[in-house]
């Protein structure tokens, strides 16, 4: 349930309404926009909710259940664009952002390296993966802390942020101590205990959609660190498994659109692991501009034939730059900068 207050609510009546909230046994949650408050009801008590003791109350414009579970991640409780900061500028709002880089770090030199190419192709952030779930127990795992000290290193040369993977939720507190966002897979998109931490670090999270997920499921798993206080939350579209063989997964264009239209946190496209081959990888993601994505991850490979992991899915250094030219004309067709 949410509680909308008037524009011209008293600061008292809005502490009024969170008061009662919490009186009842519920957890106040505050969206503020250009306009008016609105107090949403989160969890679970003894006392009923009553809509109609809300309705009467001092500076209440109206109350709406909710019909979804997702109410945080709702655009009922929040109508507004979620905006996340994200290298001075913010993943949400006009410019397209675009992160990139190796699917694992594969070395210190190597890192850098590529972080200073993607830098001046236009990159916002840079991504590498210090630890890498593996369908088979016997592929690379990552260099593990030693790779997150790589990738610190090369924002410290480049000023580019850093997104990696947190597998675990005892890993949190380490890789926030490296990564500027922490990136929860697909396969660990309803890893409920990893949410939970990672909502209670209060950093910034990438969220990618499971292979086998439905959009409520990603909007459900979003709650899960929402829930927490943590309203730094971007959400990613990376490809789902159908029946189709010719393509590593199947990219969910549609979803972008839908999830526009549900939710107010940022949405990202993954082309890279949509389709698994780098000849795709620019028309999709100039579709997902064009859909109306906030954002890119792009694998990006100095020589994919040598890459240690998912080298047939990354592109070279030349092809990001003729793509991030391309996507810079598909974001000012559809009045957006990229």
């Amino acid at each position: 349930m949410i509680v909308v207050m008037r524009e011209d609510a008293r600061a008292k009546s809005i502490s009024d309404v969170i008061a009662r909230v919490k009186a009842d046994g519920y957890i106040a949650h505050l969206s503020e926009d250009k306009q008016r408050t609105i107090i949403g009801l989160v969890g679970e008590s003894e006392t009923p909710l009553d809509d109609s003791t809300y309705q009467i109350m001092d500076g209440v414009e109206r109350v709406d259940k909710i019909k979804v579970g997702y109410m945080l991640a709702s655009r009922n409780f929040h109508p507004d664009d979620s905006l996340v900061p994200l290298n001075g500028s913010h993943m949400g709002s006009k410019k397209v952002l675009v992160i990139a880089g190796p699917c694992s770090v594969e070395g210190r030199s190597e890192i850098i390296e590529a972080a200073h190419a993607l830098k001046e192709a236009g990159a916002t952030a840079l991504r590498g993966g210090a630890f890498k779930p593996r369908t088979s127990p016997y592929s690379f795992q990552g260099f593990g802390e030693k790779g997150l000290q790589w990738l610190a290193e090369a924002r410290e040369a480049t000023g580019l942020p850093v997104v990696t993977e947190v597998m675990d939720p005892g890993l949190v507190p380490m890789v926030c101590e490296y990564a500027d966002v922490l990136q929860i897979g697909a396969r660990n998109m309803q890893n409920f205990t990893l949410l939970h931490a990672a909502g209670e670090s209060q950093h910034t999270i990438l969220l990618k959609r499971g292979m086998s997920s439905t959009i409520d499921d990603l909007l459900m798993a979003a709650e899960y660190i929402l829930s927490h206080g943590n309203r730094r939350v971007m959400i990613c579209e990376r490809g789902i498994r159908t029946f189709e063989t010719a393509t590593r997964n199947t990219f969910d264009l549609n979803a972008i659109p839908v999830l526009k239209n549900r939710t107010h946190l940022p949405v990202l496209a993954d082309p890279s692991h949509a389709v698994g081959y780098r000849e795709y990888v620019p028309a999709l993601a100039k579709a997902a501009v064009a859909a109306g994505a906030d954002g890119l991850i792009i694998e990006v490979h100095p020589n994919p034939e040598k890459a240690i992991s998912d080298g047939r899915q990354s592109i070279t250094m030349d092809d990001f730059r003729t793509m991030m030219a391309q996507v810079r004309m598909v974001a000012e067709a559809v009045g957006r900068t990229a």
